[in-house]
């Protein structure tokens, strides 16, 4: 049992250089912001017309309650997916330019 744990704390573990960081809080903040305005807006725009006699407190309340689910289960995921893709990127391209420059 003991030689399981280790085996499996000693495996090996890619250069810190090697992987991109996650997000800071700003671009979480940003990224938190490009999910929830266009799904205000057009929630909004659809139900607007419907919940123009309630109270605000009401429909923002109903706003959210649709709004807020959809953002951190379904659009903010794949914002921060796409983000990280594009940071992977840039930090393979930035392994290779150095590379390349070693080499040269």
């Amino acid at each position: 049992m003991t030689t399981e744990v280790a085996a499996e704390t000693t495996a090996p573990v890619a250069p810190a250089a090697a992987r991109p960081q996650g997000p800071s809080v700003h671009m979480r903040a940003l990224i938190t912001w490009i999910a929830i305005f266009p799904l205000v807006s057009v929630g909004m725009l659809l139900l607007g017309p419907i919940m123009e006699p309630w109270h605000p407190v009401l429909r923002a309340l109903v706003l959210t309650a649709f709004v807020v689910p959809t953002a951190v289960y379904l659009v903010v995921p794949r914002l921060m997916a796409g983000h990280g893709a594009l940071s992977r990127k840039a930090v393979e391209r930035k392994a290779v330019e150095r590379a390349a420059r070693k080499s040269a």
